[in-house]
């Protein structure tokens, strides 16, 4: 096997399992739901309405702060919403 076939070769093998990888991926975050109203102060996953980082909710309930739980979870926790509300 020459030098470019072995290329070829190593170069296939990496771009399938990136697309494995990239589909594993997708169907991970498609098992996950935002649920709003359920983040500790400073422990929401991402931006709120007021602010454009993780971990920056001010209060505990927050409903404009969400964390990312398992799909079906969200509608089974007190205070929890799969829609924010204003703060």
């Amino acid at each position: 096997m020459n030098r470019n076939t072995a290329y070829l070769a190593a170069s296939a093998v990496a771009a399938a399992l990136a697309i494995g990888a990239l589909s594993g991926a997708a169907q991970a975050q498609s098992k996950t739901e935002k649920c709003f109203g359920v983040a500790k102060a400073g422990k929401n996953d991402c931006q709120t309405a007021t602010s454009s980082c993780a971990g920056t909710s001010k209060k505990d309930g927050q409903t404009d702060a969400w964390l990312a739980v398992p799909t079906g979870t969200c509608v089974k926790i007190v205070g929890g919403s799969l829609e924010s509300k204003k703060s």
